[in-house]
């Protein structure tokens, strides 16, 4: 039989809940900045040249075929330690996470566009709008409603993956969970405890996109 010991979990538990809120706060910055970074990106592997999507389309090929440790190791200890004096764990964590979501956002953004029907578009062209019209007025009012679902798959991805931070000892929410198992040599009540509050926010997630999806779709 286990022994459970819930006196580590309450010893640890304002720990765990800074950690939580840092896991948040990063997740919430890089989702919101590879949202922003995301949505050029799919416009830049629309244009119709070529030669000028190539960039926009090795981006995307490097940050979704590349392991996400990986890239968290890059740019913590090679790239941002060559454009920074010094680096902060968060910072490093924030950055990756906000350049590989940009990828997958990306493709949202470009799968939802090229899914409104180009009638569309040129109807709204007949009536005197020009491309950034038919672009804010027309197209992406529609292809939002169909991108909250993996808008909001990317964002729970995302939550989850911040839990790469610990390994260079950002204070997240696993960071706490090592440091408990290393203090007390335990590993049921701290990773357990971890495991619960991720499904707890991911769970919470979900209800809140499911609502927003829905009001969407009445309106």
């Amino acid at each position: 039989m286990i022994d459970f010991r819930f006196e580590i979990i309450i010893e640890y538990l304002p720990f765990f809940m800074k950690g939580m809120l840092w896991t948040i706060m990063m997740s919430l910055i890089g989702v919101l900045m590879g949202t922003i970074l995301g949505f050029f990106i799919a416009l830049g592997k629309m244009l119709p040249s070529k030669l000028l999507r190539l960039p926009f389309i090795w981006y995307i090929n490097f940050f979704r075929g590349t392991p996400l440790l990986v890239q968290l190791f890059l740019f913590h200890f090679a790239v941002l330690p060559a454009i920074l004096d010094s680096v902060n764990p968060i910072v490093s964590v924030v950055v990756t996470l906000s350049l590989n979501s940009a990828a997958y956002v990306a493709e949202i953004f470009r799968a939802g566009i090229q899914s409104i029907d180009r009638g569309q578009a040129e109807a709204a062209h007949s009536l005197g709008m020009n491309k950034i019209q038919v672009m804010r007025y027309v197209i992406l009012p529609q292809a939002f409603r169909r991108m909250i679902p993996p808008l909001g798959n990317e964002f729970i991805v995302l939550l989850k993956d911040s839990s790469l931070g610990a390994i260079i000892a950002a204070p997240e929410l696993l960071y706490w969970g090592r440091a408990a198992t290393g203090q007390y040599y335990r590993v049921w009540e701290p990773y357990l405890t971890v495991a619960l509050i991720y499904l707890i926010l991911t769970l919470t997630l979900t209800y809140l996109l499911n609502y927003v999806e829905r009001r969407f779709a009445t309106t």
